[in-house]
């Protein structure tokens, strides 16, 4: 095990954080300094936050979690069963239990793109986040600030306790994936485009899908262990007879056109139509914008995605004789093109 002086010294980490910590001093663009001088009154000091994060007790923060088992007794889990996949936990899994930053995503108007995210101080009020919203929407652009489950960019990882079980333990899998990852080829370009540094959007959607991939084959298997048919995951159900991802892939189809034809007032009421038909079958989101679905566009596996990423990357693994042997080929790309490269050449 690694101690807080050791995690310090190791010099691998030391350039993860170091290069965490430089996201947030980079200049941007004109439109990025106005995004930012919005946001400044809620933003997070990255830096200070941190650094309060690496240094902090480990048990801080975890209570209340609703764990079965403590946070330092999961990650033990997780090292477990990604060492029976072959897969080095390198760096090792450390996660925090306590609501993450929260997210300001920010899109064009009229195309759907991931242009550029801030975090946010965790517990903002609705008016504080409503504050944010209508002044980064004044500039003419789309904009959400979302709650996210778990948070990467930091060591130990923060993970939300406001998730169902199951949620908790497949986030902290996700997260800590995203740590591993940047040690990698591709994880380590999706660092470079989070310091400012762009790479192509499929860079990040194929990290984002494999982090979730490795999550939910490994965090299955980890939370099989607390589960043990006792029901412990609960939620509330969808509504009978309502298919959610069928619903929304035909509402990204749709909105795609609109804009594609330049139809952006069209797309915003249609979107707003959407939205209230999604409420009305149990599905409450709050704003559904352009900014929703730049930011659930970059998980290959979520129906507001338009990216063909993740139906490829489900014929490599399908293919490959062991998660470890998919994640080592995919982490080791630079770009999209290796990935179409490698689904042509698989066995017809």
């Amino acid at each position: 095990m690694f101690s807080r002086r050791s995690l310090r010294t190791n010099p691998l980490y030391v350039l993860f954080m170091l290069l965490i910590f430089s996201a947030a001093c980079l200049p941007g663009n004109r439109q990025g300094a106005e995004i930012r001088r919005i946001a400044e009154p809620y933003a997070l000091n990255t830096v200070t936050w941190e650094l309060q994060n690496l240094l902090a007790p480990a048990s801080q923060g975890s209570s209340g979690s609703g764990l079965p088992v403590s946070p330092a007794v999961l990650a033990g889990d997780i090292e477990q069963v990604l060492a029976q996949q072959g897969i080095a936990a390198m760096p090792p899994v450390r996660t925090r239990i306590q609501e993450p930053p929260l997210l300001l995503v920010v899109s064009p108007r009229e195309r759907i793109q991931y242009l550029d995210r801030v975090l946010l101080l965790p517990g903002l009020d609705g008016g504080q986040v409503e504050a944010v919203e209508n002044g980064i929407d004044a500039l003419g652009l789309s904009s959400l600030v979302v709650k996210i489950g778990g948070f990467g960019a930091a060591y130990p990882a923060i993970v939300s306790p406001s998730m169902p079980l199951k949620n908790i333990v497949g986030a902290a899998v996700e997260e800590w994936a995203h740590q591993y990852l940047a040690l990698r080829p591709l994880g380590f370009l999706y660092l470079l485009d989070s310091l400012g540094l762009s790479q192509e959007p499929n860079v990040i959607t194929m990290n984002e899908t494999l982090a979730g991939m490795i999550a939910d084959e490994i965090g299955a298997a980890v939370y099989r262990r607390y589960d043990k048919g006792q029901g412990l995951q609960q939620g509330s159900r969808p509504a009978v007879g309502f298919d959610f991802d069928a619903e929304m892939r035909l509402t990204r189809r749709h909105l795609d056109e609109l804009l594609a034809a330049g139809k952006i007032d069209e797309a915003e009421a249609y979107m707003e139509a959407r939205r209230i038909f999604f409420n009305d079958h149990d599905y409450h989101i709050r704003k559904l914008n352009q900014a929703y679905f730049a930011f659930h566009g970059i998980y290959g596996q979520d129906p507001a995605s338009a990216s063909p990423v993740y139906g490829q990357m489900v014929k490599l693994r399908g293919a490959s004789a062991s998660l470890a042997g998919f994640v080592d080929r995919v982490s080791a790309m630079t770009g999209y093109a290796g990935l179409e490269e490698a689904v042509k050449n698989l066995p017809r």
